[in-house]
């Protein structure tokens, strides 16, 4: 896999001068630049190193206006080339470089020191020694110092030696499927359309690939790549690329896009990062405060919130979420840098944690979660996610971005955790997870649930599962309330009777009243056969209100005693199975069945005749055609 070294270090320390003699190319692509003498935009060569090995090359802007350009080429570099000039010595950017590097992960690399033949030799050993302290205690502490000179070739053979000797060992840690590019340049090539560039961050992309721009959702196709100025049918991570894109416009893009394959990202508004404020730093964060944020190619405003604190000192690190006006797609792990509103200057960095935030309360239970999720990897990582994500739980492919796991390993864990009943997948059609310590408090809660529904509803059989999702399941995904009930059904700890749901032990008891109620109806209803009382002669005959009568109507209807025909008729069971038995008997020998021939059956008037019909299409048992009635299915 394709290794990238960067250099990093103040304004006109001779970096390009340096690349440009290391590799033969200028990495000083614009008129501007090479007027100006100072590097603008990221520069990008390349090294050979012996067979088909080829080191890739970043040459970052070192004045201060264009550290937002450094920060971009950072953010894909393994190892860096510290460029300090020997006769300035250590700069205010070179500070800030070294900085950058440091809170972007970049944990190994090497010094050169530039324009040895403009200083003397006592000189150059003051320079050395200043340079050795202050790298003491950073992550350059004991790194290689070799004096150069770009314009005399002094020190160049051993400078490329001391490369070799960091690259070769190095194994770049990135992702082999979950392909990123986030885009530093966007521009129209004659005859081809628009094309974009960038460093492959991890995966791999192929020519005829269908992708999509994030965040805002483009899609589109490749048609061609280059990696470092040449053709090529693949892209794979760490290689610096150019895409032509298929439909796109270059209205359509901006820098700081990430170009991705459909389905793979999720922007958010808000995310949960662990961040670090430079011990440097000339003041404290405080919470609430606007800032510009750093990650990939992209800069943009953000606000930070402490959940639990006012303000992050210098050299603390803590949990911070960080919100943003639009959504902004990230993977776990990715590094950011924060930079002061007024004045600019790299103040903290740190590391995302989680991808998909959602806006907590400050001194929540959540937090202690989040500030763990920082050393967890593997199952543990996975695990704490979905534990994070509540009762919505995780699809793969946001699995995928919450945990930075390649997607053999992760399905590999999944099935691990499956197998252990510690994960569990509810919905197949979109591979969804949920953990099992959030099942087994659903589980809890919808069995309290239950018993404060029957302690409410003693006359109820139990509660359909409608009802149920409506109330209960109301902020809960519906394929796992589902799976929910249907593991309680199987561990026969609620009982289906029907589409009726409840607990074991429930069963309705009735008052020596209700009895008494209960028989009474059961007697009238079955007496009066396909001419029943409505259900305000009934209530007035006997005395009663209708908020007394419904509790034991439903009762009877759910216990299958007295069917609803319409709000003002119920009819017993036996009587409405008989009078369909009739109809259906009707239609064994006829085609039809009208008004006439529905009287004539079962001599009813058209007072009880017109919701008995209407019943009778409702259950989809007869169809209505113009005025008369066929039997539904034939």
């Amino acid at each position: 896999m394709p290794v990238i070294m960067g250099t990093a270090g103040h304004i006109d320390h001779g970096k390009t001068s340096l690349v440009k003699a290391l590799t033969g190319i200028n990495c000083d692509r614009l008129a501007e630049e090479q007027k100006r003498g100072i590097t603008i935009e990221l520069g990008f060569a390349y090294l050979d190193l012996g067979g088909e090995e080829r080191l890739g090359v970043i040459d970052v802007p070192g004045h201060e206006r264009f550290v937002k350009n450094m920060v971009a080429g950072a953010a894909g570099i393994d190892f860096v080339l510290l460029v300090i000039a020997a006769d300035e010595g250590v700069m205010p950017q070179t500070r800030e470089h070294l900085e950058i590097c440091s809170l972007l992960g970049i944990r190994t690399g090497l010094v050169a020191l530039t324009k040895t033949d403009m200083v003397e030799e006592d000189w150059l050993e003051l320079v050395r020694e200043e340079v050795s302290a202050y790298l003491s205690g950073s992550f350059l502490d004991g790194a290689p110092v070799v004096p150069v000179s770009a314009h005399t070739g002094t020190g160049l053979d051993e400078l490329r030696a001391r490369i070799l000797e960091v690259s070769r060992p190095f194994a770049p840690d990135r992702r082999s499927d979950l392909f990123r590019l986030p885009m530093d340049r966007i521009f129209t090539m004659k005859g081809h359309g628009t094309v974009v560039t960038g460093t492959s961050i991890s995966g791999t992309l192929r020519v005829g690939e269908d992708v999509r721009v994030y965040p805002a959702g483009r899609d589109s196709r490749v048609r061609g790549l280059q990696v470092h100025g040449a053709a090529t049918g693949a892209a794979r991570a760490g290689e610096r690329t150019a895409v032509n894109l298929h439909g796109l416009e270059v209205a359509d893009l901006e820098r700081g896009d990430v170009l991705a394959h459909p389905g793979t990202l999720f922007p958010a508004f808000v995310w949960d990062v662990e961040l670090t404020c430079l011990a440097s730093a000339p003041q404290a964060l405080k919470h609430r405060t606007e800032v510009h944020f750093h990650h990939g190619s992209r800069e943009i405003l953000a606000r930070l919130f402490f959940p639990d604190r006012d303000r992050l000192e210098p050299g603390q690190t803590a949990i911070c979420q960080v919100r943003f006006s639009r959504p902004m797609p990230a993977v776990f792990g990715d590094r950011c840098i924060v930079r002061s509103f007024s004045p600019l200057m790299t103040v903290a960095g740190g590391r995302v944690i989680n991808p998909l935030g959602r806006k907590i309360r400050r001194h929540s239970g959540d937090l202690e979660r989040l500030a763990a999720l920082g050393g967890m990897t593997g199952e543990e990582l996975l695990l704490a996610q979905l534990l994070l994500s509540g009762r919505g739980g995780l699809t793969l492919a946001e699995l995928r971005v919450m945990t930075d796991m390649d997607s053999k390993t992760l399905d590999k864990t999944l099935q691990t955790l499956g197998g252990r009943q510690r994960a569990f997948q509810f919905d197949r059609e979109s591979s969804r997870f949920v953990s099992a310590e959030v099942l087994e408090v659903l589980n809890a809660e919808c069995l309290e649930f239950l018993t404060g529904y029957h302690r409410r509803e003693p006359m109820r059989q139990g509660i359909s599962r409608a009802e149920l999702a409506s109330s209960f399941g109301r902020a809960m995904h519906p394929r796992l309330l589902h799976f929910l009930v249907e593991r309680l059904v199987r561990a026969g700890r609620v009982v289906l009777e029907g589409d009726i749901l409840r607990l074991p032990e429930h069963s309705v008891s009735l008052a020596a009243d209700q009895s008494g109620l209960r028989a009474l109806m059961e007697k009238t209803f079955l007496e009066a056969g396909l001419t029943p009382p409505t259900v305000k002669a009934f209530l007035e005959e006997n005395g009663l209100v209708q908020k007394d009568a419904a509790p034991m109507f439903r009762l009877l209807q759910e216990e299958g005693v007295l069917v609803k025909v319409s709000e003002e008729f119920y009819y017993a069971r036996v009587a409405m199975d008989g009078l369909i038995g009739k109809v259906r008997d009707f239609f064994a020998v006829n085609n039809e069945l009208g008004p006439q021939d529905f009287r004539d059956l079962t001599g009813l008037s058209r007072k009880f005749a017109i919701p008995v019909l209407e019943y009778l299409d409702k259950e989809k048992i007869t169809i209505r055609v113009g005025d008369k009635r066929q039997l539904r299915g034939r």
